[in-house]
């Protein structure tokens, strides 16, 4: 498998998704202009160690793969699963890590306990530590993959310091996913989260105004509130919303709180992203729309959705799993909706 990396996004997802996919195919991969298009190219901590981590899961031969390389050489052998062991050491992103090698649990010859330390779990550019666990899993769970997530320490920009385990019992085989109408909302759900800013009241502000900004719109959320301690070394604050609707779909939105950024302006920013899902009428939101790519494409028979928009990740994600898996998806614009299915077998 050659694949360019400064195609499409030029970003770290061709990095992650072929990686993903060579492991299942069993089949080489020389992958070059690693994440040309962004201002540092090459592989940052969180790239490199998803690229040890994948390694390690499928007893993988490699070549250079070190910090800032913009080519390398992974050569697959089976996914045996166990217990995987990853340290990212900066605040490098933590899901995204988990990103890389969920598609290849999918396909383990046995459990998978992945066990990551020191890492982010909720920093800028990358989804949150709980919109994977409360969205990404659960969606999953739909087609098949039991898997579980646990924090143990959130983490943060600058200094990261957190740790996760992620749990997957592997299924071998997914089933399709169509999700052709939202439905009504039967439910609005969050988790606002923040480490050791309980005194400023910071997770309940964000709660607070999240409800405030959807409460003028016509929707109430059950937002549940976590008052953290769990990292005494990073301060910071996350927060995830999700509407689960009568035929199964869920929306989700999230958002993370930065120095000198009011906690109010991260609820708001949270509920201003689910909204626009829910006024799209979509049937998943546009980071599931991207993250759904790989698994769709590997499942026997049709699967369907509809996104409110084509991103940069959405687009890559498609353009990708057609040029390595040799399957084909059909994009069509519905109104003020993309409808994205994979046809064939």
């Amino acid at each position: 498998m050659e694949v360019d990396g400064s195609q499409k996004s030029g970003s770290g997802t061709i990095l992650r998704l072929s990686i993903a996919l060579s492991g299942i195919l069993g089949e080489p991969l020389h992958i070059y202009n690693i994440r040309e298009r962004r201002s540092q190219p090459g592989l940052r901590p969180q790239h490199l160690e998803a690229t040890l981590t994948a390694a390690k899961l499928c007893n993988a031969e490699i070549k250079g793969v070190t910090l800032g390389s913009r080519e390398l050489w992974f050569e697959p052998g089976e996914i045996k699963g166990g217990e995987i062991r990853a340290e990212i050491g900066t605040a490098g992103s933590i899901p995204m890590l988990l990103l890389t090698i969920l598609p290849l649990c999918v396909f383990a010859k046995r459990a998978v306990n992945v066990h990551v330390v020191k890492g982010g779990t909720d920093v800028r550019h990358a989804p949150t530590i709980n919109y994977l666990k409360y969205l990404l899993l659960p969606m999953l769970g739909r087609m098949g993959l039991k898997a579980s997530l646990t924090v143990h320490k959130y983490g943060y920009y600058p200094k990261g310091m957190g740790e996760v385990s992620l749990k997957v019992q592997p299924c071998q085989k997914l089933d399709v996913l169509r999700f052709e109408e939202r439905g009504n909302i039967e439910e609005l759900s969050g988790v606002s989260v923040c480490t050791f800013l309980a005194d400023r009241k910071v997770a309940e502000r964000q709660a607070r105004a999240a409800n405030k900004y959807l409460g003028n719109r016509g929707f109430e959320a059950k937002i549940k509130v976590v008052n953290d301690v769990s990292n005494p070394l990073q301060k910071g604050s996350s927060l995830v919303l999700w509407t689960k609707s009568s035929t199964g779909v869920l929306l989700g939105g999230d958002a993370i709180g930065e120095l000198r950024k009011l906690s109010e302006v991260v609820g708001r920013e949270a509920a201003e992203s689910l909204f626009k899902e829910i006024k799209a009428e979509a049937t998943v939101d546009v980071h599931l729309a991207d993250m759904l790519v790989p698994y769709v494409a590997l499942a026997d028979g049709n699967s369907v959705y509809f996104a409110r928009s084509m991103t940069e990740h959405l687009d890559t994600n498609l353009w990708l799993t057609q040029k390595i898996l040799d399957v084909k998806f059909q994009v069509s614009k519905m109104d003020n909706l993309y409808r994205v299915e994979k046809v064939g077998t």
